[in-house]
C-alpha cells in the first residue's frame, strides 16, 4: 500500500483504523473512515470529497468497485454519505452511492445502490441488482433484479455465510499484509 493512493481533498485525507489493506491502483479522496482489517481491492474509486464516506470494520471492497456521495443541498440539507457496515462484502465492479448498507450484506457483483437507499442487516443483493434512490430493504431477505424485488427470505445458511464471507477476505488482506 502506497501513500500516492491516499489523496486529500480541501485538507481532509482519508482516515484508516488497525491493520486495512488498500491495493495501490485504488484511489481514496477526501473524507473516508476505514474501520479495522477493511481491504480495498484493485481499481476501487472512492471519493469522499462532497460528503463522507465510512466503511465499518471486516468490509471488503472489491475490484473495480465505485464509492462515492451525494452533495449537501437546499432540497437535501444533509446530502447522502455513504454508510458501509460491519462485516460487508461488496462485489467486483459494484457502485455505491450515496447510500447506507447494513452489517453483514452480500453486494453482488456489478450491483448498484443509489443515493438514500437504506439496505438493511443480513441482506444479499444479487448480481447486476439495481437499488433505485430511496429504497428500504427489509433485513434478512434475498433482493434481486432492475429494479430490485425482495425475493425470499434468506436461508440460515447463507446468513451464515455472510460472516464467512467477510472473514474470508480478513485472513486474504492478511496474506497480501504480510507479503509487504
Amino acid at each position: 500500500m502506497s501513500k500516492i493512493n491516499i489523496k486529500s481533498y480541501q485538507g481532509i485525507t482519508p482516515t484508516l483504523g488497525k491493520n486495512v489493506f488498500i491495493e495501490d491502483s485504488a484511489v481514496l479522496y477526501g473524507d473516508i473512515t476505514l474501520g479495522d482489517d477493511v481491504s480495498i481491492w484493485p481499481l476501487v474509486a472512492a471519493r469522499g470529497d462532497v460528503n463522507t464516506i465510512t466503511i465499518g470494520a471486516r468490509t471488503n471492497i472489491q475490484d473495480g468497485s465505485v464509492l462515492h456521495v451525494t452533495r449537501k443541498s437546499e432540497t437535501n440539507p444533509n446530502g447522502n454519505p455513504l454508510i458501509i457496515g460491519e462485516d460487508v462484502t461488496i462485489g467486483h465492479k459494484a457502485m455505491l452511492h450515496g447510500c447506507t448498507i447494513g452489517n453483514r450484506v452480500l453486494v453482488g457483483m456489478g450491483a448498484i445502490v443509489m443515493d438514500g437507499a437504506i439496505v438493511g442487516d443480513d441482506c444479499i443483493i444479487g448480481a447486476g441488482t439495481l437499488v433505485p434512490p430511496n429504497k428500504q430493504l427489509e433485513p434478512g431477505y434475498l433482493y434481486l433484479g432492475n429494479p430490485m424485488k425482495q425475493a425470499r427470505p434468506i436461508k440460515d445458511s447463507e446468513r451464515a455465510f455472510l460472516s464467512v464471507s467477510a472473514e474470508n477476505y480478513v485472513k486474504l488482506k492478511n496474506e497480501y499484509l504480510a507479503d509487504l
